[in-house]
């Protein structure tokens, strides 16, 4: 499954992920726990993004990995790890919520992802 989601800033400078379909509260849609983090290596200075995403690789795609699924009281969702970025490594661990498993009717063992221009 391939997705285009849009991420951006908000004046309180937190990430959230532009999903239109979700029906869940805005605060769900909150980019927290490392995944704030590499939003902001992605846009640089820009307060919004788009990335390409995918459970199945693609060309020029960094990897995110899943190392652990958490339990729904701690959270859901899981825990991933960027080993590299750009080809610097990196090792940052980030956690995607069950946000994450309604884009991809899953959690996924690998998301790949690119930067759309």
């Amino acid at each position: 499954m391939e997705r285009t989601i849009r991420f951006y800033k908000n004046a309180k400078h937190e990430w959230y992920a532009d999903i239109p379909e979700w029906n869940g509260d805005i605060a769900d849609l909150q980019m927290v726990e490392g995944a704030d983090e590499l939003l902001n290596w992605i846009a640089a200075k820009s307060t919004e993004c788009k990335l390409m995403m995918a459970d199945a690789h693609f060309e020029d795609a960094e990897l995110l990995t899943l190392v652990y699924a958490r339990e729904e009281n701690l959270g859901g969702g899981g825990d991933y790890l960027l080993e590299t970025f750009k080809g610097e490594t990196k090792n940052h661990k980030l956690w995607l919520c069950e946000v994450t498993e309604f884009v991809f009717n899953e959690l996924p063992e690998r998301i790949y992802f690119k930067q759309l221009s």
